[in-house]
């Protein structure tokens, strides 16, 4: 039987392997954010009503798209409007 003595060298290395594979995971779930969300997803990420996100889009704070019945709401749109935010 072999026993195997770690230092803190291995463990050092061992840590940043470990950070470094856990921030390629979380580079490749922003790569694969949605350019465009529906209302349900909207209300979600805003925490907003319904009654909100339509005054936001008759007022004209957020554009949207329709397709058939669907509204669709580009993701960099509802970025910009966080960032003017108080």
């Amino acid at each position: 039987m072999n026993i195997d003595i770690l230092t803190n060298e291995d463990l050092q290395e061992f840590k940043a392997e470990l950070l470094d594979e856990i921030k390629k995971l979380f580079d490749i779930k922003r790569s694969e954010k949605k350019s465009w969300l529906r209302s349900t997803e909207v209300k979600e990420l805003l925490k907003i009503s319904s009654g909100t996100l339509q005054k936001l889009r008759v007022n004209g704070t957020l554009s949207y798209t329709r397709i058939g019945g669907t509204l669709y709401y580009n993701y960099k749109d509802i970025e910009q409007l966080l960032d003017c935010k108080p």
